[in-house]
């Protein structure tokens, strides 16, 4: 899958992270019906892997893809691959991540932050490179001044992404939009809450398709 084109007509990674087990079929239907295209369950989320393969079942009518987030160990790369992770997502670059990934057809978006991190993880072979966290070193202007001398490089922004700033994000250069907190909070995925989520996560998409 070339990730990238897949996101291109809505450019936004949903992160769940400690998403409550037995609540996956109305995560899937919350976000479809906004027009979301694909979710993230963090590694670190107890019981990713039996998550990650709930969310699949139920997004494949949908046509949403499901990756796993927060890589950070070999041992997460393997049992992310073993739940079907159509793509990872990592909060730092390990070499032997990144080649294994790619090595089984999957795409990735390591993360970096610094101009020589961002290089390094694109020569590796990511698909994008996460900025991470991009809110705590300038936000959109940190995008845009990586863009000057990246510009064959796709960036995706995470860490502080909303409504109010996304489309900044994108008018900034960045490439792809992730976001966790913000739209799908652990207390109102617990409280079930999914009224609200989906209120969040359509500002945050009409944001997006303003650019």
């Amino acid at each position: 899958m070339n990730l990238l084109e897949f996101l291109k007509p809505v450019p936004v990674i949903g992160i769940l992270r400690d998403i409550p087990r037995g609540t996956e079929e109305q995560c899937v239907k919350t976000a479809a019906n906004c027009g979301l295209k694909a979710i993230e369950v963090t590694m670190n989320t107890e019981g990713a892997t039996e998550i990650i393969a709930a969310l699949k079942e139920a997004a494949a009518p949908f046509g949403m893809v499901v990756g796993a987030g927060t890589v950070r160990h070999s041992s997460d790369l393997d049992k992310a691959i073993a739940a079907g992770a159509e793509f990872i997502v990592t909060p730092n670059t390990r070499k032997e991540i990144i080649r294994t990934s790619n090595t089984a057809g999957i795409p990735i978006v390591p993360g970096a932050l610094t101009p020589t991190e961002v290089q390094k993880a694109f020569d590796l072979g990511a698909a994008a490179v996460k900025v991470f966290p991009v809110n705590c070193v300038g936000g959109p202007e940190y995008i845009k001044a990586l863009r000057g001398p990246f510009r064959d490089i796709p960036l995706m922004a995470c860490g502080g992404v909303n409504p109010q700033n996304a489309a900044a994000y994108l008018k900034a250069g960045a490439n792809l939009l992730s976001f966790g907190g913000s739209i799908f909070n652990p207390q109102l995925m617990a409280a079930g809450n999914w009224d609200e989520i989906g209120r969040r996560l359509k500002e945050l998409l009409a944001a997006c398709t303003s650019c």
